[in-house]
């Protein structure tokens, strides 16, 4: 039974004004009344708990930096999907007013009515196929991307739940990948093809993006070997493959997912880089920016907005990436939270 004629709790007592005026609480003392708190009641209010992806969401929609970059790519997206509606030409033809004002003298012709970039030296309204373009880009980065992560997440998968020969073989192959640079690398794949297609530009730049994710999945999962969870389920006899597949990889794969939206940028410049080289899609009527750029060189010198629009086009969305990863990565890193 408890004393009916218990003392009142005690309150926290009011620090002193300072000359600014009344001085908030710092978050060391804060701490310590609420351990008084909890000591003199015996008991304090349960909170409910979130999640690491709530935490971070917390943050992120407070963050302008990660609102920028979500608002760039969201418009990315939706302009990629509903490109060939709202194209106002048919950017695989050339228009006939266009075609007319195409001279030696004359090879694009300039923006005007109608056409708001002008057209190319095939006659195609420019902004069309901008728009289009842009679809193109989006595949190809996208499945690069995940061809790249599904490549290292078997290696990075292998090595650190296995570990012992099989580790150092899988890290071995990494370490001669990382060796070369990358886009020598995409370039060479990319060569050994008879015929460049966008396929093997896809194919090109997944190869080169295995090594970034199988690394870091690897360290992540090396990390979870020894932690709590897997070392109960290791004292419980839990099997080796359930422990890697239900415990380590699920609390491994935060670190990849957001390096993806990293390498995602990556990956369009990449894509673009090797269609400027010739090593893209050859058919220009199925318009690409990499390959529109690549195509603008022979007129860049009298004619360079041919060749701005697709590399201002290319800039902005890889922007758009690399500031909604960057403020990702530091949203669940615990190190860098405030």
């Amino acid at each position: 039974m408890t004393d009916k004629h218990t003392e009142p709790e005690a309150q926290p007592t009011q620090e002193p004004d300072s000359a600014e005026g009344h001085r908030p609480r710092s978050y060391g003392q804060w701490r310590k009344d609420r351990i008084d708190r909890l000591a003199e009641s015996g008991s304090i209010a349960d909170e409910d708990g979130v999640s690491l992806w709530q935490s971070a969401w917390r943050r992120l929609r407070r963050d302008p930096v990660f609102l920028v970059g979500a608002g760039i790519i969201a418009v990315f997206v939706v302009v990629a999907i509903i490109a060939p509606f709202i194209a106002p030409h048919d950017p695989t033809r050339a228009i006939p007013e266009l075609r007319a004002q195409i001279t030696p003298s004359t090879p694009i012709p300039p923006a005007q009515p109608g056409h708001l970039l002008g057209g190319d030296n095939a006659g195609r309204d420019l902004f069309s196929r901008l728009l289009v373009g842009s679809r193109q880009t989006l595949i190809v980065g996208v499945l690069a991307t995940l061809g790249g992560l599904t490549g290292g997440m078997v290696l990075g998968t292998l090595a650190g739940g296995i570990g012992g020969w099989v580790d150092s073989a899988v890290m071995r192959i990494v370490d001669v990948m990382l060796s070369i640079p990358s886009l020598l690398m995409a370039f060479s794949i990319a060569a050994l093809f008879a015929r460049p297609s966008q396929w093997t530009v896809i194919l090109a730049i997944a190869i080169i993006q295995i090594p970034i994710f199988a690394r870091l999945l690897r360290g992540s999962m090396l990390s979870q070997r020894h932690s709590d969870h897997v070392l109960a389920a290791r004292a419980l006899g839990v099997k080796p493959t359930p422990i890697v597949f239900r415990h380590m990889l699920p609390n491994s794969v935060g670190p990849v997912i957001v390096q993806g939206t990293l390498v995602l940028a990556i990956a369009i410049i990449d894509a673009a880089a090797l269609s400027f080289l010739g090593l893209g899609n050859p058919d220009d009527t199925v318009p690409e920016w990499g390959q529109m750029l690549g195509k603008a060189q022979t007129f860049f010198n009298t004619y360079p907005h041919i060749a701005v629009y697709p590399a201002l086009c290319i800039i902005v969305v890889a922007l758009g990436f690399t500031l909604m990863g960057e403020s990702l990565r530091e949203a669940l890193d615990p190190k860098s939270r405030r």
